[in-house]
């Protein structure tokens, strides 16, 4: 396995200063939180050296080098031709959707998320006064998959907006071109925008394709994107993300933010984003493949050692949707493997209530440290 992405050793990991080495005692596996275990890509760590070096640790300036960028990268990944123009930093994805949501909801109105989903979506809503609508994606023998039904109900309630996640954390789903065509249609239908986060975009694995929002017919007139480098990259907290339109009717939303943008970015965080996605695309498949690694592992191990523990392996991103709900209700399973096992996996209620009984676990890591979590928590069953 020598393509692979090396992990420093656990001892040197644990150094590490962040909220996924600080949260939990020392004895415990961190598997929790969306930050990966790898080193960074050398470009980003040549460019954050080199700025570091100069003392160039002013106020960020984005334009047009941001834009320039990503419209770059999404070119050569995905075949999206966006105009870097029409590209607007800010601080984190979250940022760019409250944002987005600001400038199009009014205090009351309705906005529609499909859980399980991201936790802050939960949070997001009603800081900019608006109120959730839930419309659960659909499961089936295959996994799980929008609800292209229930939302075209929940749309004829003319909604403020719906917040996409593509794809989709946490079962990792890569929604179709035909599933998101069909969403568009019914949003251009019903005129609810969409605001589609598309963080884990870089990460998509063998055997899926992503398929931007805004690379669809018609999307430019009802859809925004908003990425950043930081999830591929594991680089969140350098704070700089982009929010990209592609028509008039979205870029006048998006002219409403509040201020400046650059005022709320991070500097080191647009240097390191543009190095990413100008010069890290060798790593980053890379990257990749390594995961792609780890998710065969997983299907192994659990196979072998928490046959009872079911999923479906994700199309993207590096996190697990993990079904425990034969072993206990709500998020008694997590509960018990951190309790008995010393490893530590994300509530599944955290992502709404069809949550209950999951648990999501990040398979960013070496395959020591993936084998020792794992069979922990065989040894902890109840």
């Amino acid at each position: 396995m020598s393509d692979e992405l090396p992990v420093a050793p656990l001892a040197e990991l644990r150094r590490r200063r962040s909220e996924k080495w600080r949260a939990f005692p020392g004895d415990v596996l961190p598997l929790f939180v969306a930050e990966m275990d790898y080193d960074l890509a050398p470009p980003v760590t040549a460019a954050l050296t080199e700025a570091v070096s100069r003392g160039d640790l002013g106020y960020a300036s984005s334009t047009p080098e941001l834009g320039q960028a990503l419209a770059a990268f999404a070119g050569r990944q995905w075949g999206w031709e966006l105009d870097p123009a029409q590209v607007t930093a800010v601080t984190d994805v979250g940022i760019g959707v409250v944002e987005t949501m600001r400038a199009l909801a009014r205090p009351g109105d309705a906005v529609v998320i499909s859980p399980p989903v991201y936790s802050p979506f939960f949070d997001w809503v009603p800081e900019v006064g608006a109120r959730i609508l839930e419309v659960p994606l659909a499961r089936g023998a295959a996994g799980y998959r929008l609800d292209l039904a229930a939302l075209e109900a929940a749309f004829a309630t003319h909604p403020a907006a719906y917040i996409l996640c593509n794809p989709h954390n946490p079962v990792g789903r890569v929604h179709t071109a035909d599933e998101l065509t069909e969403l568009v249609r019914l949003a251009r239908l019903y005129r609810v925008p969409v605001i589609s986060d598309e963080i884990h975009a870089p990460l998509v694995l063998p055997g899926a394709t992503f398929t931007p929002i805004l690379a669809l017919p018609g999307a430019a007139d009802i859809a925004v994107s908003v990425i950043s480098a930081s999830k591929a990259f594991n680089t969140a907290g350098l704070k700089c993300a982009a929010v990209v339109t592609a028509g008039p009717r979205m870029a006048q939303a998006v002219a409403r933010f509040p201020t400046n943008p650059d005022d709320r970015v991070g500097h080191l965080g647009v240097l390191a984003t543009i190095a990413a996605f100008t010069e890290g695309d060798a790593w980053l498949a890379s990257l990749r493949a390594t995961l792609a690694q780890r998710r065969t592992q997983l299907v192994d191990l659990l196979g072998s050692h928490l046959p009872t523990v079911t999923w479906t392996p994700p199309e993207a991103t590096y996190l697990a949707w993990l079904d425990a709900s034969a072993l206990g209700r709500d998020d008694e399973p997590r509960d018990h493997f951190l309790s008995r096992a010393r490893v530590a996996l994300e509530p599944g209620t955290k992502f709404g209530a069809t949550g209950a009984g999951h648990m999501r676990l990040n398979f960013a890591t070496s395959p020591e440290i993936l084998t020792e979590a794992v069979k922990r928590m065989a040894t902890a069953l109840p």
